[in-house]
């Protein structure tokens, strides 16, 4: 394989890894800040040190709505 087809190939990985990290990010914050307003110190250590691709921080946000 010569270096072209490799790039051709690797091109969309770069993207894929920086969308990943933006949702992960943005999902994490915003269940880490509502977890600490709402003093759940279990919760936010979990958030803090598992990286679940945003799975964890939306399950917490569900679980957790205001109820106004």
């Amino acid at each position: 394989m010569n270096a072209f087809q490799e790039l051709a190939e690797t091109t969309w990985f770069l993207p894929l890894v920086i969308l990943l990290a933006v949702w992960d990010g943005v999902w994490k914050l915003i269940s880490m800040w509502r977890a600490a307003r709402n003093n759940h110190k279990g919760w936010f250590i979990c958030l803090a040190v598992f990286n679940t691709l945003g799975i964890l921080p939306i399950l917490y946000l569900t679980s957790f709505k205001n109820k106004n």
